[in-house]
Protein backbone atom coordinates (compact mmCIF):
# COMPACT_ATOMS: atom_id res chain seq x y z
CA UNK A 1 0.00 0.00 0.00
CA UNK A 2 1.39 3.45 -0.93
CA UNK A 3 2.44 6.04 1.64
CA UNK A 4 -0.52 8.17 2.72
CA UNK A 5 1.43 11.30 1.71
CA UNK A 6 0.83 10.27 -1.90
CA UNK A 7 -2.87 11.04 -1.58
CA UNK A 8 -3.65 14.32 -3.34
CA UNK A 9 -6.06 15.58 -0.69
CA UNK A 10 -3.46 15.10 2.05
CA UNK A 11 -0.83 16.99 0.06
CA UNK A 12 -3.29 19.83 -0.48
CA UNK A 13 -4.20 19.86 3.22
CA UNK A 14 -0.51 19.90 4.21
CA UNK A 15 0.21 22.80 1.85
CA UNK A 16 -2.65 24.90 3.25
CA UNK A 17 -1.67 23.97 6.82
CA UNK A 18 1.84 25.24 6.06
CA UNK A 19 0.41 28.52 4.73
CA UNK A 20 -1.61 28.90 7.95
CA UNK A 21 1.39 28.10 10.14
CA UNK A 22 3.62 30.55 8.25
CA UNK A 23 1.07 33.36 8.58
CA UNK A 24 0.04 33.61 4.92
CA UNK A 25 -3.49 32.80 6.04
CA UNK A 26 -4.22 34.26 9.47
CA UNK A 27 -6.93 33.53 12.04
CA UNK A 28 -10.25 34.79 10.70
CA UNK A 29 -9.08 34.91 7.04
CA UNK A 30 -11.16 33.23 4.37
CA UNK A 31 -9.31 30.63 2.32
CA UNK A 32 -9.83 29.68 -1.34
CA UNK A 33 -13.18 28.10 -2.13
CA UNK A 34 -13.52 24.47 -3.10
CA UNK A 35 -13.92 25.49 -6.73
CA UNK A 36 -10.78 27.62 -6.59
CA UNK A 37 -8.75 24.80 -5.04
CA UNK A 38 -10.16 22.38 -7.60
CA UNK A 39 -9.12 24.68 -10.44
CA UNK A 40 -5.72 25.67 -8.98
CA UNK A 41 -4.63 22.11 -8.16
CA UNK A 42 -6.37 20.44 -11.13
CA UNK A 43 -8.27 18.07 -8.84
CA UNK A 44 -11.90 17.15 -8.48
CA UNK A 45 -14.28 18.95 -6.15
CA UNK A 46 -14.45 15.72 -4.12
CA UNK A 47 -10.66 15.75 -3.59
CA UNK A 48 -10.81 19.41 -2.54
CA UNK A 49 -13.60 18.57 -0.09
CA UNK A 50 -11.53 15.74 1.42
CA UNK A 51 -8.61 18.15 1.91
CA UNK A 52 -10.85 20.64 3.69
CA UNK A 53 -12.47 17.94 5.82
CA UNK A 54 -8.96 16.93 6.93
CA UNK A 55 -8.08 20.56 7.79
CA UNK A 56 -11.32 20.82 9.78
CA UNK A 57 -10.45 17.63 11.65
CA UNK A 58 -7.05 19.11 12.52
CA UNK A 59 -8.80 22.17 13.97
CA UNK A 60 -7.27 24.60 11.46
CA UNK A 61 -10.32 25.75 9.48
CA UNK A 62 -14.06 25.97 9.90
CA UNK A 63 -17.00 26.18 7.52
CA UNK A 64 -19.47 29.02 7.86
CA UNK A 65 -22.97 28.81 6.42
CA UNK A 66 -23.20 30.39 2.97
CA UNK A 67 -19.84 32.02 3.52
CA UNK A 68 -17.13 29.46 2.75
CA UNK A 69 -14.16 28.29 4.78
CA UNK A 70 -12.14 30.34 7.25
CA UNK A 71 -9.01 29.89 9.34
CA UNK A 72 -10.13 29.20 12.89
CA UNK A 73 -9.54 32.04 15.31
CA UNK A 74 -8.69 29.54 18.06
CA UNK A 75 -6.01 27.46 16.38
CA UNK A 76 -4.69 24.34 18.12
CA UNK A 77 -1.63 25.57 19.95
CA UNK A 78 1.75 23.92 19.76
CA UNK A 79 2.39 25.56 23.12
CA UNK A 80 0.72 24.05 26.21
CA UNK A 81 -1.26 26.12 28.68
CA UNK A 82 0.34 27.23 31.93
CA UNK A 83 -0.42 24.94 34.85
CA UNK A 84 -2.89 25.97 37.53
CA UNK A 85 -1.14 28.54 39.71
CA UNK A 86 0.36 27.63 43.08
CA UNK A 87 0.53 30.82 45.19
CA UNK A 88 1.64 31.12 48.81
CA UNK A 89 -1.04 29.73 51.17
CA UNK A 90 -0.93 32.63 53.64
CA UNK A 91 -2.18 36.23 53.40
CA UNK A 92 0.41 38.82 52.41
CA UNK A 93 0.72 42.57 52.52
CA UNK A 94 0.35 44.34 49.19
CA UNK A 95 2.88 46.96 48.09
CA UNK A 96 2.62 47.71 44.37
CA UNK A 97 3.16 51.46 44.10
CA UNK A 98 6.77 51.61 42.88
CA UNK A 99 6.39 48.81 40.37
CA UNK A 100 3.12 50.08 38.90
CA UNK A 101 4.53 53.62 38.72
CA UNK A 102 7.50 52.34 36.69
CA UNK A 103 5.56 50.07 34.35
CA UNK A 104 2.03 51.39 33.88
CA UNK A 105 2.86 55.09 33.96
CA UNK A 106 5.79 54.65 31.56
CA UNK A 107 3.61 52.89 28.99
CA UNK A 108 1.02 55.65 28.93
CA UNK A 109 3.58 58.47 28.68
CA UNK A 110 5.02 57.19 25.40
CA UNK A 111 2.34 57.13 22.67
CA UNK A 112 4.76 55.88 19.98
CA UNK A 113 5.32 52.50 21.60
CA UNK A 114 4.03 49.35 19.91
CA UNK A 115 1.37 48.83 22.54
CA UNK A 116 1.23 45.18 23.61
CA UNK A 117 1.12 46.00 27.32
CA UNK A 118 -1.66 48.08 28.87
CA UNK A 119 -5.06 46.31 28.72
CA UNK A 120 -6.74 49.11 26.80
CA UNK A 121 -9.28 48.51 24.02
CA UNK A 122 -8.38 49.41 20.46
CA UNK A 123 -8.58 53.23 20.34
CA UNK A 124 -9.30 53.31 16.61
CA UNK A 125 -12.19 50.84 16.81
CA UNK A 126 -13.76 52.03 20.08
CA UNK A 127 -17.13 53.73 19.88
CA UNK A 128 -15.65 57.10 20.82
CA UNK A 129 -16.61 58.87 17.58
CA UNK A 130 -20.21 57.69 17.72
CA UNK A 131 -20.41 58.50 21.43
CA UNK A 132 -19.01 61.97 20.83
CA UNK A 133 -21.71 62.64 18.24
CA UNK A 134 -24.33 61.37 20.66
CA UNK A 135 -22.85 63.50 23.42
CA UNK A 136 -23.00 66.63 21.26
CA UNK A 137 -26.64 65.91 20.39
CA UNK A 138 -27.54 65.34 24.05
CA UNK A 139 -25.73 68.52 25.09
CA UNK A 140 -27.68 70.59 22.56
CA UNK A 141 -31.03 69.18 23.64
CA UNK A 142 -30.50 69.20 27.40
CA UNK A 143 -28.59 72.45 27.64
CA UNK A 144 -27.51 73.55 31.12
CA UNK A 145 -28.81 70.32 32.75
CA UNK A 146 -25.85 68.34 31.41
CA UNK A 147 -23.53 70.60 33.40
CA UNK A 148 -25.25 69.93 36.72
CA UNK A 149 -24.65 67.15 39.24
CA UNK A 150 -26.53 63.93 38.68
CA UNK A 151 -26.50 62.78 42.28
CA UNK A 152 -26.29 59.19 43.56
CA UNK A 153 -27.46 56.72 42.30
CA UNK A 154 -26.86 58.41 38.91
CA UNK A 155 -28.66 58.80 35.59
CA UNK A 156 -31.93 56.86 35.68
CA UNK A 157 -32.04 56.37 31.90
CA UNK A 158 -28.64 54.69 32.05
CA UNK A 159 -29.62 52.52 34.99
CA UNK A 160 -32.69 51.37 33.04
CA UNK A 161 -30.49 50.35 30.10
CA UNK A 162 -28.04 48.48 32.34
CA UNK A 163 -30.90 46.67 34.07
CA UNK A 164 -32.36 45.60 30.71
CA UNK A 165 -29.00 44.32 29.46
CA UNK A 166 -28.39 42.40 32.70
CA UNK A 167 -30.98 39.82 31.62
CA UNK A 168 -28.41 38.36 29.19
CA UNK A 169 -26.07 37.59 32.12
CA UNK A 170 -28.82 35.87 34.13
CA UNK A 171 -29.75 38.78 36.41
CA UNK A 172 -33.14 40.33 37.06
CA UNK A 173 -32.36 43.85 38.16
CA UNK A 174 -34.34 47.02 38.54
CA UNK A 175 -32.88 50.50 38.01
CA UNK A 176 -32.91 51.09 41.77
CA UNK A 177 -30.55 48.11 42.26
CA UNK A 178 -27.77 49.98 40.44
CA UNK A 179 -25.41 52.82 41.38
CA UNK A 180 -23.48 54.61 38.64
CA UNK A 181 -19.76 55.08 39.37
CA UNK A 182 -16.70 56.65 37.78
CA UNK A 183 -15.42 53.46 36.18
CA UNK A 184 -15.17 49.92 37.53
CA UNK A 185 -12.16 50.83 39.66
CA UNK A 186 -14.28 53.17 41.76
CA UNK A 187 -16.94 50.46 42.07
CA UNK A 188 -14.42 48.00 43.48
CA UNK A 189 -12.93 50.57 45.84
CA UNK A 190 -16.37 51.50 47.17
CA UNK A 191 -17.17 47.82 47.76
CA UNK A 192 -13.92 47.17 49.60
CA UNK A 193 -14.42 50.24 51.77
CA UNK A 194 -17.98 49.19 52.58
CA UNK A 195 -17.06 45.77 53.97
CA UNK A 196 -13.36 45.84 54.98
CA UNK A 197 -11.14 47.59 57.46
CA UNK A 198 -7.35 48.09 57.30
CA UNK A 199 -5.56 44.84 58.04
CA UNK A 200 -8.45 42.64 56.82
CA UNK A 201 -7.80 39.78 54.40
CA UNK A 202 -9.34 39.65 50.93
CA UNK A 203 -9.31 36.55 48.72
CA UNK A 204 -8.07 37.15 45.16
CA UNK A 205 -7.37 34.94 42.18
CA UNK A 206 -3.74 34.26 41.35
CA UNK A 207 -2.73 35.82 39.05
CA UNK A 208 -5.05 38.81 39.21
CA UNK A 209 -5.19 42.29 37.69
CA UNK A 210 -2.90 44.80 39.35
CA UNK A 211 -5.75 47.33 39.57
CA UNK A 212 -7.33 45.05 42.20
CA UNK A 213 -4.01 44.75 44.02
CA UNK A 214 -3.60 48.52 43.99
CA UNK A 215 -7.00 48.88 45.64
CA UNK A 216 -5.92 46.50 48.40
CA UNK A 217 -2.62 48.35 48.73
CA UNK A 218 -4.12 51.81 49.17
CA UNK A 219 -6.73 50.53 51.66
CA UNK A 220 -4.19 48.64 53.78
CA UNK A 221 -5.72 45.21 53.07
CA UNK A 222 -3.97 41.86 52.82
CA UNK A 223 -4.28 39.56 49.81
CA UNK A 224 -4.89 35.83 50.10
CA UNK A 225 -4.08 34.37 46.68
CA UNK A 226 -5.98 31.29 45.51
CA UNK A 227 -4.81 28.88 42.78
CA UNK A 228 -6.54 29.66 39.50
CA UNK A 229 -6.92 27.53 36.39
CA UNK A 230 -6.13 29.27 33.06
CA UNK A 231 -9.53 28.30 31.62
CA UNK A 232 -11.91 27.52 34.50
CA UNK A 233 -10.86 30.17 36.99
CA UNK A 234 -10.53 30.03 40.75
CA UNK A 235 -10.10 26.62 42.40
CA UNK A 236 -13.08 26.10 44.68
CA UNK A 237 -11.33 23.31 46.59
CA UNK A 238 -8.38 25.60 47.33
CA UNK A 239 -10.77 28.41 48.27
CA UNK A 240 -12.69 26.15 50.66
CA UNK A 241 -9.41 25.11 52.32
CA UNK A 242 -8.31 28.75 52.62
CA UNK A 243 -11.61 29.80 54.22
CA UNK A 244 -11.25 26.96 56.73
CA UNK A 245 -7.86 28.26 57.84
CA UNK A 246 -8.06 32.05 57.58
CA UNK A 247 -10.40 34.85 58.60
CA UNK A 248 -11.54 36.42 55.33
CA UNK A 249 -13.56 39.62 54.97
CA UNK A 250 -14.30 39.47 51.24
CA UNK A 251 -13.61 37.63 47.99
CA UNK A 252 -12.64 39.70 44.92
CA UNK A 253 -12.74 37.92 41.55
CA UNK A 254 -13.10 38.49 37.81
CA UNK A 255 -15.78 35.96 36.97
CA UNK A 256 -15.58 36.21 33.16
CA UNK A 257 -12.24 36.49 31.35
CA UNK A 258 -9.87 37.15 34.20
CA UNK A 259 -7.12 39.63 33.50
CA UNK A 260 -4.47 38.32 32.72
CA UNK A 261 -5.49 34.64 32.32
CA UNK A 262 -8.65 35.06 30.28
CA UNK A 263 -10.24 32.33 32.43
CA UNK A 264 -14.02 32.11 32.67
CA UNK A 265 -15.63 30.41 35.67
CA UNK A 266 -18.18 27.82 34.43
CA UNK A 267 -21.77 28.61 35.38
CA UNK A 268 -22.06 25.65 37.75
CA UNK A 269 -18.89 26.79 39.53
CA UNK A 270 -20.28 30.30 39.89
CA UNK A 271 -23.32 28.90 41.64
CA UNK A 272 -21.12 26.77 43.91
CA UNK A 273 -18.89 29.77 44.64
CA UNK A 274 -21.85 31.91 45.69
CA UNK A 275 -23.29 29.12 47.85
CA UNK A 276 -19.91 28.54 49.53
CA UNK A 277 -19.48 32.22 50.41
CA UNK A 278 -23.12 32.70 51.40
CA UNK A 279 -22.88 29.79 53.86
CA UNK A 280 -20.08 31.70 55.60
CA UNK A 281 -21.60 35.17 55.12
CA UNK A 282 -18.56 36.39 53.15
CA UNK A 283 -19.31 39.07 50.52
CA UNK A 284 -18.23 38.48 46.92
CA UNK A 285 -17.02 41.48 44.91
CA UNK A 286 -17.48 40.41 41.30
CA UNK A 287 -15.69 42.26 38.48
CA UNK A 288 -17.39 41.61 35.12
CA UNK A 289 -15.71 44.32 33.07
CA UNK A 290 -14.77 41.88 30.25
CA UNK A 291 -18.05 39.93 30.26
CA UNK A 292 -19.45 41.57 27.11
CA UNK A 293 -16.39 40.58 25.07
CA UNK A 294 -17.17 36.86 24.79
CA UNK A 295 -16.28 34.82 21.72
CA UNK A 296 -19.08 32.28 22.16
CA UNK A 297 -22.64 32.72 20.91
CA UNK A 298 -24.01 33.19 24.42
CA UNK A 299 -22.89 35.67 27.02
CA UNK A 300 -21.63 33.91 30.16
CA UNK A 301 -23.65 34.41 33.31
CA UNK A 302 -22.41 36.36 36.29
CA UNK A 303 -22.15 35.06 39.85
CA UNK A 304 -24.71 37.69 40.82
CA UNK A 305 -27.32 35.64 38.93
CA UNK A 306 -27.08 32.96 41.65
CA UNK A 307 -27.21 35.35 44.61
CA UNK A 308 -30.28 34.89 46.83
CA UNK A 309 -28.90 36.63 49.93
CA UNK A 310 -27.54 39.87 48.46
CA UNK A 311 -23.89 39.03 49.24
CA UNK A 312 -22.62 39.56 45.66
CA UNK A 313 -21.56 43.07 44.72
CA UNK A 314 -21.45 43.14 40.92
CA UNK A 315 -19.07 45.72 39.41
CA UNK A 316 -18.55 46.63 35.77
CA UNK A 317 -18.10 49.51 33.34
CA UNK A 318 -18.09 50.50 29.68
CA UNK A 319 -14.32 51.03 29.68
CA UNK A 320 -13.39 47.81 27.85
CA UNK A 321 -16.43 47.63 25.59
CA UNK A 322 -17.14 51.25 24.59
CA UNK A 323 -14.65 53.94 25.59
CA UNK A 324 -12.35 54.03 28.63
CA UNK A 325 -12.09 57.82 28.70
CA UNK A 326 -15.79 58.30 29.47
CA UNK A 327 -15.18 56.70 32.89
CA UNK A 328 -18.71 55.33 33.34
CA UNK A 329 -19.14 52.24 35.49
CA UNK A 330 -21.68 50.81 37.88
CA UNK A 331 -22.15 48.58 40.89
CA UNK A 332 -25.04 46.36 42.00
CA UNK A 333 -24.35 46.30 45.77
CA UNK A 334 -27.07 43.91 46.97
CA UNK A 335 -27.62 44.26 50.70
CA UNK A 336 -24.80 46.82 50.96
CA UNK A 337 -26.71 49.44 48.94
CA UNK A 338 -26.99 52.05 51.66
CA UNK A 339 -23.25 51.93 52.44
CA UNK A 340 -22.30 52.15 48.78
CA UNK A 341 -24.61 55.12 48.17
CA UNK A 342 -23.18 56.97 51.16
CA UNK A 343 -19.58 56.21 50.21
CA UNK A 344 -20.17 57.26 46.60
CA UNK A 345 -21.78 60.51 47.73
CA UNK A 346 -19.00 61.35 50.19
CA UNK A 347 -16.21 60.31 47.80
CA UNK A 348 -17.12 61.90 44.47
CA UNK A 349 -20.70 63.16 44.89
CA UNK A 350 -21.64 62.18 41.32
CA UNK A 351 -20.26 60.80 38.06
CA UNK A 352 -19.96 62.87 34.85
CA UNK A 353 -23.53 63.73 33.87
CA UNK A 354 -23.06 64.27 30.14
CA UNK A 355 -21.16 61.00 29.70
CA UNK A 356 -23.93 59.10 31.51
CA UNK A 357 -26.66 60.53 29.29
CA UNK A 358 -24.62 59.96 26.11
CA UNK A 359 -24.06 56.28 26.87
CA UNK A 360 -27.71 55.85 27.90
CA UNK A 361 -28.85 57.24 24.56
CA UNK A 362 -26.30 55.16 22.63
CA UNK A 363 -27.65 52.01 24.28
CA UNK A 364 -31.31 52.97 23.84
CA UNK A 365 -30.83 53.80 20.14
CA UNK A 366 -29.90 50.22 19.28
CA UNK A 367 -26.38 51.21 18.20
CA UNK A 368 -24.63 49.21 20.90
CA UNK A 369 -25.55 45.65 19.86
CA UNK A 370 -24.18 45.70 16.28
CA UNK A 371 -21.12 47.56 17.54
CA UNK A 372 -20.32 45.07 20.30
CA UNK A 373 -20.87 42.09 17.97
CA UNK A 374 -18.30 43.56 15.60
CA UNK A 375 -15.85 44.14 18.45
CA UNK A 376 -16.23 40.56 19.69
CA UNK A 377 -15.39 39.15 16.26
CA UNK A 378 -12.48 41.56 15.85
CA UNK A 379 -10.96 40.72 19.23
CA UNK A 380 -11.46 37.02 18.58
CA UNK A 381 -9.46 37.38 15.34
CA UNK A 382 -6.79 39.48 17.03
CA UNK A 383 -6.36 37.08 19.95
CA UNK A 384 -6.04 34.23 17.46
CA UNK A 385 -3.48 36.15 15.39
CA UNK A 386 -1.41 37.07 18.46
CA UNK A 387 -1.54 33.46 19.68
CA UNK A 388 -0.35 32.24 16.30
CA UNK A 389 2.53 34.75 16.29
CA UNK A 390 3.63 33.68 19.78
CA UNK A 391 3.60 30.05 18.61
CA UNK A 392 5.76 30.93 15.60
CA UNK A 393 8.28 33.30 17.15
CA UNK A 394 8.66 32.45 20.86
CA UNK A 395 10.83 29.57 22.11
CA UNK A 396 9.01 26.20 22.14
CA UNK A 397 9.28 25.86 25.94
CA UNK A 398 6.91 28.82 26.41
CA UNK A 399 3.31 28.29 27.51
CA UNK A 400 0.24 30.22 26.42
CA UNK A 401 -3.36 30.68 27.56
CA UNK A 402 -6.39 30.14 25.31
CA UNK A 403 -8.96 32.74 26.37
CA UNK A 404 -12.58 32.54 25.28
CA UNK A 405 -13.10 36.30 25.55
CA UNK A 406 -11.45 39.64 26.23
CA UNK A 407 -8.24 40.62 24.49
CA UNK A 408 -5.29 39.64 26.69
CA UNK A 409 -2.94 36.64 26.66
CA UNK A 410 -0.81 35.29 29.54
CA UNK A 411 2.51 33.85 28.44
CA UNK A 412 4.85 31.72 30.54
CA UNK A 413 8.46 32.23 29.45
CA UNK A 414 11.45 29.94 29.99
CA UNK A 415 12.39 29.81 33.67
CA UNK A 416 15.61 31.76 33.17
CA UNK A 417 13.84 34.81 31.70
CA UNK A 418 13.08 37.67 34.09
CA UNK A 419 10.02 39.51 32.79
CA UNK A 420 10.99 42.85 34.34
CA UNK A 421 14.37 42.72 32.61
CA UNK A 422 12.60 41.77 29.38
CA UNK A 423 10.14 44.65 29.87
CA UNK A 424 12.96 47.19 30.18
CA UNK A 425 14.79 45.76 27.19
CA UNK A 426 11.60 45.76 25.09
CA UNK A 427 10.84 49.35 26.11
CA UNK A 428 14.20 50.45 24.73
CA UNK A 429 13.20 48.77 21.45
CA UNK A 430 9.89 50.69 21.39
CA UNK A 431 7.70 47.78 22.53
CA UNK A 432 5.40 47.82 25.57
CA UNK A 433 4.58 44.59 27.42
CA UNK A 434 3.43 43.97 30.98
CA UNK A 435 5.74 41.94 33.24
CA UNK A 436 4.22 39.21 35.39
CA UNK A 437 5.45 40.84 38.60
CA UNK A 438 2.40 43.12 38.55
CA UNK A 439 -0.12 40.30 38.90
CA UNK A 440 0.81 39.03 42.35
CA UNK A 441 2.01 40.71 45.56
CA UNK A 442 4.57 37.92 46.01
CA UNK A 443 6.55 38.27 42.74
CA UNK A 444 5.85 34.67 41.82
CA UNK A 445 5.21 35.38 38.14
CA UNK A 446 8.70 36.65 37.39
CA UNK A 447 8.90 34.63 34.12
CA UNK A 448 5.43 35.56 32.82
CA UNK A 449 4.21 38.44 30.66
CA UNK A 450 0.78 39.70 29.68
CA UNK A 451 0.21 40.68 26.07
CA UNK A 452 -2.66 42.80 24.73
CA UNK A 453 -4.11 41.73 21.36
CA UNK A 454 -6.47 44.70 20.97
CA UNK A 455 -4.04 46.68 18.81
CA UNK A 456 -3.01 43.84 16.52
CA UNK A 457 -1.31 44.92 13.27
CA UNK A 458 1.62 44.07 11.02
CA UNK A 459 3.75 46.30 13.26
CA UNK A 460 2.61 44.33 16.32
CA UNK A 461 3.52 41.06 14.59
CA UNK A 462 7.02 42.40 13.91
CA UNK A 463 7.25 43.39 17.58
CA UNK A 464 6.34 39.83 18.64
CA UNK A 465 9.05 38.49 16.35
CA UNK A 466 11.54 40.92 17.93
CA UNK A 467 10.41 39.86 21.42
CA UNK A 468 10.95 36.23 20.46
CA UNK A 469 14.56 36.99 19.61
CA UNK A 470 15.02 38.81 22.94
CA UNK A 471 13.47 35.93 24.91
CA UNK A 472 15.61 33.33 23.16
CA UNK A 473 18.74 35.37 23.97
CA UNK A 474 17.77 35.58 27.66
CA UNK A 475 16.77 31.92 28.00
Amino acid sequence: MSDSKNYKYERIADEIAHLIDSGTFRPGDDIPSLREISRQRSVSITTAQQAYYLLEARGLIEARDRSGFYVRTALPSALPEPDISAPDPDPTEVSMRDLVTEVSFADTRHPNLVQLGAAHPNPHQAATKALNRTMASVARRMGYRTGMYNYVPGCEALRVQIAQRSLASGCKLGPDDIVITTGCTESINLCLRAICRPGDTVVVESPTGFDALLSLDVLGLQALEIPTHPRDGISLDALRFALDHHAVSACLIVSNYNNPLGSCIPDENKRELVDLLASRDIPLIENDVFGELHFQDRRPSVAKAYDDKGIVMLCSSFSKSLSPGYRVGWVVPGRFMSSIRWLKYTTSLASPTLAEYAIAEFLASGSYDPYIRRMRRMYERYVGALSQAVRRFFPPECRLTRPGGGFVLWVQLPAQVDSLHLYRQALRAGIAITPGYLFSPTNQYRNFIRLNAANWSDEAEQAIQHLGVMIAALA
